[in-house]
């Protein structure tokens, strides 16, 4: 990637920002996963307006989802990322390896942060694994980040694809944008069965949108942006 790129999809991003209201806490319906604590809150939104960054768009009163988490390029997003979360007390869980869990003390701070138990050395199970808490019926919104690296890829690993086809849940994909300083819930995307006519309708939304390395965005998220100019 160039700093091109980064040129002209400045005002492509800016515009698409100006449609997406801004997210509190206080739009969230009973559905969605929440953390329930007072004080997180405060602090977190605090935080975030000293920085500058906002969350903006809207999240839908459902109870289970899967979460697209892109673009992922730097270590840093989650300074921004986990604070707006926390901002809106709400719970994304995401999965962490089995082994951590063995220490009590530790596996409980694991499941307060929402990191879900997973042993990825039986590949096989990994999949079916996550389709299973989904049919428990228990609220779970799932974050995932499809690029699988921080670096550039040609690809995204569709895993999450199938796991909420199998699961039949929607996919909810967010974005960071280092440019509007947004991270943006977009809307919901319902697998079909056909990977190939629902990728575009996810890769679309991310038209635009500028991560902290620019030249680290995956091949799919520079495609759309090429198309776009």
């Amino acid at each position: 990637m160039t700093s091109k790129f980064s040129n002209r999809s400045k005002a492509s991003s800016s515009k698409r920002s100006k449609i997406l209201p801004k997210l509190s806490r206080a739009q969230l319906g009973d559905l969605v996963p929440r953390r329930g604590n007072k004080i997180a809150p405060f602090i977190a939104s605090t935080m975030l307006k000293a920085s500058g960054w906002t969350t903006v768009g809207e999240i839908p009163n459902i109870s289970q989802a899967v979460v697209l988490a892109l673009p992922h390029t730097s270590n840093v997003d989650g300074v921004y990322a986990i604070p707006s979360l926390f901002a809106l007390d709400l719970q994304i869980s995401i999965m962490g390896k089995h082994t951590l869990f063995k220490v009590p003390v530790l596996a409980q701070l694991l499941r307060w942060m929402g990191i879900i138990p997973i042993d990825r050395g039986n590949k096989g199970s990994v999949l079916q694994s996550s389709i299973d808490k989904f049919k428990t019926g228990e609220p779970l919104f799932l974050g995932l980040s499809p690029e699988g690296t921080r670096q550039y890829t040609e690809s995204w690993k569709t895993g999450f694809y199938y796991l909420a086809l199998g699961a039949s849940v929607p996919i909810l994909p967010v974005a960071m944008d280092y440019n509007t300083k947004e991270i943006r819930f977009m809307s919901l995307v319902y697998p079909s069965g056909d990977i190939d006519a629902d990728l575009p309708k996810i890769y679309e939304q991310y038209e635009g949108v500028i991560p902290r390395y620019p030249e680290r965005l995956s091949q799919p998220l520079q495609d759309v942006n090429d198309s776009a100019n």
